[in-house]
């Protein structure tokens, strides 16, 4: 019982910090016309999407568990779909991303995302729904550091397509870990399935 309550108090602040830094970074985003930046805060919406299932998840059955796993990965495979979109977008119509605020934001969201993750590295090879959250927020720290070189590259040379390549690699990046969450997902209800007619 501790330890489920210790779960929802770490997805607590999780959540609480993620949500934050998705409006934050939308907002910085959009200002910026920057697509790894809103790439980077809709992964921050994915990541409280999953916190918030994985609090659910955390009194209930295996089943469910298992449940938010797969949501959780499904919504990755959208917010990879919606980042493709808006570089398409920008490509057709022009951006001029602002490499400092890319900087700024990407290292204040780095800041969080490592201190979310160490929070989480205790759960990492705990039940599925807090693999799944630890995951993401892995897959966060990586987009981090993506949109970190990006904005430098940006802010150095004025190379604004430095922005779009880094807005693709982040979805190839979140599509792989949307994939890899189904995969534990799955294995998890073959294991679930197996314990039951033994």
């Amino acid at each position: 019982m501790a330890d489920t309550e210790n779960e929802r108090k770490t997805l607590r602040i999780a959540l609480a910090l993620n949500a934050t830094m998705f409006v934050v970074g939308m907002l910085a985003g959009l200002w910026a016309q920057s697509s790894g930046l809103m790439a980077d805060a809709l992964d921050m919406l994915t990541d409280a999407t999953a916190y918030g299932l994985g609090l659910m998840a955390a009194t209930r059955g295996m089943r469910f568990k298992q449940y938010s796993a797969r949501w959780t990965g499904a919504t990755l495979i959208l917010l990879s779909v919606g980042i493709v979109a808006d570089v398409i977008r920008r490509l057709l119509f022009g951006s001029d991303p602002l490499g400092a605020a890319m900087v700024g934001f990407s290292i204040l969201s780095l800041c969080v995302n490592v201190t979310v993750l160490r929070m989480l590295a205790r759960y990492r090879e705990g039940e599925v729904h807090m693999r799944a959250s630890w995951i993401c927020t892995r897959a966060d720290v990586v987009a981090n550091f993506g949109v970190l070189a990006s904005g430098l590259v940006v802010l150095a040379s004025g190379w604004r397509y430095a922005d779009l390549v880094v807005a693709i690699a982040i979805s190839m990046y979140v599509a792989k870990e949307a994939v890899e969450i189904w995969q534990q997902a799955r294995d998890s209800g073959e294991k679930d399935a197996a314990l039951s007619k033994q």
